[in-house]
C-alpha cells in the first residue's frame, strides 16, 4: 500500500493559507459597521456623510448626553458641583473603564463629571445619572426626552454609560448633533473634553482621546467610545481660526486607524467649509428637570386666573372745579383705606390657598359718590377765570410691590414662558397675584415674576429653592 506524501511546497502553501484565514477571520466576523458624518459646526451644514443614519452601538459616546444633562442640572439648580454624591452598589459594580468607586463612598459631583468626560469612567457615569434622577432607568428616560428635543430622531438610550445593551442605539448624524449642542449650549464646561489629565478626587485620570488631541492641530474634544459591538468610535471637534468642524466615526478597527480616519475627515471638513460662515447656534432643548409630570406629556395650556390684571385710573382733571374740598378729602381717605383692606385680604387669601376672586368680592367696597358733591358747571357764568391745564397724579397704593424673582435664563421666549407657567403651577400659593414677564437680553430670555413685595418675593424664592428650582430676587 502506497502513501501519497505532500510535497514541501504544497504543505507550506497550506500552512500559509491556514494562518492567514485564522488571522483575518476574527476581524472580519467582529468588524462593526462603518459610518461617518462631518459638519461645519458654525452653521450645521453637512460637509460629508456615509451611513450616517444607520442605527449602531454608540458605546461611550453616550456619555456626552449624560454630561450634557449634568451641565443642565447644575445650571438649573438641581444639583451643585460640590454636592456630595453617595455611590450605590449598582454604580460601583459597573465594568471598566471605571474610576474605582466603592459602595457607600461619597464624592463631589464635579469629580464624577471629570471622570466621565476624561477617563470615560462607567461607574462615574452611572453615579451621575442616579444623583440627578434617582435611578439609571429614570435618567435614561430623561436622556431620551432630551435627545428628541435636540432632533436626535434615531437614538434610544438605555443606560448612562454606553455599554452594549439591546436597543441602546444611535447614529453618526445624531451623535454629531449632540456634540454640537455640547459645544454651544455649555461652553463654560467644554474645556473638560480637552484636558489631557484631570483630578477626579480619588486619583488623577488621563484622557482617552489624548493621542488625537496631541497630534491634530486645533483638536479640542470631544468623546471616544469602544465596545466589541461598536468598534472604535469618536466624535471629534477642531477649531482653526474662525472655522470649526465636527467629525464623527463609528466602527473604527483600532484606535490608530480610527484617529487617522478622523484626521482625514477633519481635513476634508476644513477644505470644504467656507472661511466665513454665519454662526447659527442650535436651539437649546426645553429644560426637562425632575419636578412634576413628564415634560411634554400634555399639550394643554393652563392659565392662572383670579389676580387683578387691570386697575382703572382716574382721567386727568382739565379745569378747576367748585368742590367741597373737605368732603372730598375725607371720602378719598375712606376709599383708600377700604381699597388697602381689599388688597390685603387678597394677599392673605392667596397665601392660604383661597381663591383670590372670592377674597376680593368679600372685601369692603368704596361707598357711592356723595350726593352733595358739586360738579363743575359748563356754563360761562360759572367760570371765574381761565386756568392752565392741571394734571393730577395718584400716589401708588401698591404697598411696595416693586420686587420680583427670576427663575432662569433661557434660549428662547417660548422656553422662558413655559418655565414661568410650570413654576407658577408648582408654587401657586405665593406666586398667585404676581405677573409673569419675559425680558430679553443679549444673553438670553429671563423668566421673571414681578409685582411682588419684598417679603413675598423672599418667601417664594425660599419655597422654590426647597423644590430644587432656581430662583433669586430682583428689584423692579
Amino acid at each position: 500500500m502506497q502513501v501519497r506524501r505532500s510535497s514541501p511546497a504544497r504543505l507550506g502553501l497550506f500552512l500559509f493559507l491556514a494562518t492567514w484565514v485564522a488571522a483575518i477571520a476574527p476581524a472580519t466576523l467582529n468588524a462593526a459597521p462603518y459610518a461617518a458624518h462631518v459638519i461645519d459646526a458654525r452653521s450645521g451644514e453637512v460637509l460629508h456623510s456615509q451611513n450616517a443614519d444607520t442605527r449602531l452601538h454608540p458605546a461611550s459616546l453616550t456619555k456626552m448626553m449624560t454630561l450634557y444633562i449634568a451641565f443642565e442640572a447644575v445650571r438649573n439648580g438641581e444639583i451643585k458641583l460640590d454636592t456630595k454624591v453617595r455611590i450605590s452598589k449598582h454604580a460601583a459594580s459597573e465594568p471598566p473603564s471605571k474610576l474605582g468607586l466603592r459602595p457607600g463612598q461619597e464624592i463631589a459631583f464635579r469629580y464624577l463629571l471629570r471622570a466621565a468626560a476624561v477617563k470615560s469612567a462607567n461607574d462615574a457615569a452611572t453615579a451621575i445619572g442616579e444623583a440627578i434622577s434617582g435611578s439609571e432607568a429614570a435618567f435614561a428616560k430623561r436622556m431620551n426626552w432630551t435627545a428628541k428635543q435636540m432632533g436626535m430622531t434615531r437614538t434610544t438610550f438605555k443606560n448612562a454609560h454606553g455599554l452594549t445593551e439591546s436597543g441602546h442605539l444611535s447614529t453618526a448624524r445624531d451623535m454629531t448633533i449632540l456634540g454640537r449642542h455640547v459645544i454651544y449650549d455649555y461652553p463654560q464646561y467644554y474645556n473638560l473634553f480637552s484636558r489631557k489629565t484631570a483630578d477626579a478626587g480619588i486619583k488623577r485620570v488621563a484622557h482617552t482621546n489624548r493621542r488625537l488631541l496631541d497630534s491634530y492641530r486645533g483638536a479640542d474634544g470631544i468623546k471616544t467610545g469602544y465596545t466589541r459591538a461598536a468598534g472604535f468610535n469618536l466624535v471629534a471637534s477642531a477649531e482653526r481660526g474662525n472655522e470649526r468642524v465636527i467629525a464623527t466615526v463609528f466602527g473604527g478597527k483600532s484606535t490608530a486607524s480610527r484617529n487617522a480616519k478622523v484626521a482625514e475627515l477633519l481635513d476634508l471638513g476644513f477644505r470644504r467649509a467656507p472661511s466665513r460662515a454665519p454662526l447659527r447656534k442650535p436651539e437649546r432643548p426645553e429644560y426637562a428637570g425632575n419636578v412634576g409630570a413628564t415634560p411634554g406629556a400634555s399639550g394643554k395650556t393652563i392659565r392662572l386666573v383670579g389676580s387683578v390684571q387691570k386697575s382703572l385710573r382716574p382721567k386727568a382733571r382739565i379745569a378747576r372745579t367748585q368742590i367741597q374740598v373737605a368732603s372730598v378729602a375725607s371720602t378719598a381717605q375712606a376709599d383708600e383705606a377700604k381699597l388697602q383692606a381689599g388688597v390685603a385680604a387678597a394677599i392673605v387669601a392667596a397665601t392660604e390657598g383661597v381663591e383670590p376672586a372670592a377674597a376680593i368680592d368679600s372685601a369692603p367696597r368704596p361707598a357711592a359718590r356723595p350726593s352733595e358733591l358739586v360738579l363743575a358747571s359748563t356754563s360761562s357764568a360759572d367760570i371765574i377765570e381761565p386756568v392752565e391745564q392741571e394734571i393730577v397724579t395718584r400716589v401708588s397704593t401698591s404697598g411696595g410691590q416693586h420686587w420680583g424673582i427670576n427663575v432662569g435664563r433661557f434660549g428662547s421666549r417660548y422656553q422662558a414662558e413655559k418655565a414661568l407657567l410650570r413654576t407658577a403651577l408648582a408654587e401657586m400659593s405665593t406666586l398667585d397675584g404676581s405677573l409673569r414677564k419675559v425680558r430679553q437680553s443679549p444673553q438670553g430670555f429671563d423668566a421673571n415674576f414681578v409685582g411682588m413685595t419684598r417679603e413675598t418675593a423672599d418667601l417664594a424664592c425660599r419655597r422654590l429653592k426647597a423644590r430644587n428650582i432656581t430662583c433669586f430676587m430682583i428689584g423692579e
